[in-house]
């Protein structure tokens, strides 16, 4: 149902065995690989068209290669990089060097991106082969995981699916470097969080447009997704609704809920309007 409602907001779907390495189409040279690079470099080409290739190659590698073994860390650097574009310096046709900007995402013009949902996508790290439920792509880059239990299961709870994302975080990291959000769901109730919350910062999201809410006790997946998961809001949520602060354990990310979404939008519609 997760991916029907993705499907129906401009995702494209594809399984993750289809794009496995040894798969029909596959879309990554290894089970190692969270990155899907292909789909990266173009959209990176497309977006960057005036740029040479060796401008946006360099801007690829600074997404790909760590600078930092702390994931909160690493996660803060790849979100500048999403939100502000990759600085780089290049040689011109006069075998001068030059700067540039290389932007990883088109916040102006939502189907120049990339968007894709993937299920069962396995990813192998270190002795550790995983497969989480659904993996959301933006240009390649991996920016939300979701764990969606089977309300059938008595074990499903939301607290589970939170564990089962602290387990991924601390086995396959690499998945999440570039994570922007967190779903969790036990089949009735659905709640979103950053790569750095605790459970208890996670929180629903209960409106599409910040005026009708769902009464209590219908699924909140549905909600969530149609909310937060509307590409324009994913846009948005990155660039000016997620925010970076310290505290005596690092960086602490945090992404605001539907009624700061929400609210910011109507303060802002009503600012224009009063021009």
């Amino acid at each position: 149902a997760g991916i029907e409602t993705l499907k129906e907001l401009g995702w494209l779907y594809l399984h993750g065995s289809s794009i496995a390495p040894d798969g029909p189409a596959p879309q990554r040279a290894s089970y190692s690989d969270a990155v899907l690079i292909k789909r990266l470099e173009a959209a990176v080409e497309r977006i960057n068209p005036a740029l040479p290739e060796a401008a946006r190659t360099e801007a690829i590698r600074q997404v790909l290669v760590s600078e930092s073994a702390n994931l909160h860390e690493e996660n803060r650097r790849i979100h500048r990089l999403l939100r502000d574009g990759v600085d780089v310096s290049y040689r011109g046709p006069d075998g001068r060097a030059r700067g540039g900007k290389v932007w990883l995402i088109d916040f102006d013009a939502i189907d120049t991106n990339d968007w894709l949902v993937v299920n069962q996508f396995t990813l192998i790290e270190g002795q550790y082969n995983r497969r989480p439920d659904l993996v959301l792509f933006l240009n390649g880059l991996p920016i939300a995981v979701l764990e969606l239990k089977n309300p059938a299961d008595e074990n499903a709870t939301l607290s589970a699916a939170f564990n089962q994302l602290d387990t991924y975080k601390d086995q396959i990291p690499s998945l999440f470097r570039s994570n922007g959000f967190l779903v969790t769901s036990d089949g009735l109730k659905a709640r979103m969080g950053s790569v750095t919350a605790d459970e208890a910062r996670y929180q629903p999201w209960r409106t599409l447009n910040g005026e009708d809410y769902e009464p209590p006790g219908r699924p909140e997946l549905d909600t969530l997704l149609r909310g937060a998961f509307d590409r324009g809001t994913v846009l948005r949520l990155i660039r000016d609704f997620t925010v970076f602060v310290e505290d005596e354990k690092g960086p602490i990310k945090i992404i605001a809920g539907y009624h700061q979404f929400h609210g910011a939008q109507k303060a802002l519609r009503q600012a224009v309007g009063a021009i």
